[in-house]
C-alpha cells in the first residue's frame, strides 16, 4: 500500500473563483492514474464526506489524457472573506495527501 503523496506527481488546491474549490491530482504515469481512478478518490461522495458539502454540490472529472483526477467542491465561505483561513484555497488538499492507496 502506498500514501497518495508517493505516488501522485502534483496534489493541489486552489480557488476556482470565490465561491468554489478545486483540487488537482496528478500522475507521471498511466498505472498509477488508473490505480487511483479506480479508488474512492474518483467519487463525489469522497470529497462529500470529507469536506462536508451535499454530495450533488461535488464534481469529479477523469481526464486520461492529463493522467489527473480533479474535484470541485463549493467554498466553505467566499474568498477573502473575514473567516475565511485560506484565501487562495491551496491548504484544502491536506486531508487526502495521505490517503491510501490499495497495491
Amino acid at each position: 500500500m502506498s500514501e497518495l503523496w508517493e505516488i501522485a506527481k502534483l496534489i493541489r488546491s486552489k480557488n476556482a473563483g470565490p465561491w468554489e474549490l478545486t483540487f488537482d491530482i496528478m500522475f507521471d504515469d498511466a498505472a498509477h492514474y488508473e490505480k487511483c481512478r479506480q479508488t474512492e478518490l474518483a467519487t463525489s461522495p469522497f470529497y462529500a464526506r470529507l469536506y462536508k458539502v451535499p454530495e450533488s454540490s461535488v464534481r469529479v472529472f477523469e481526464c486520461p489524457d492529463a493522467l489527473a483526477i480533479k474535484a470541485t467542491i463549493p467554498r466553505p465561505q467566499s474568498a477573502g472573506a473575514p473567516s475565511d483561513t485560506d484565501v487562495f484555497g491551496g491548504q484544502f488538499h491536506s486531508p487526502f495527501v495521505r490517503f491510501t492507496v490499495p497495491d
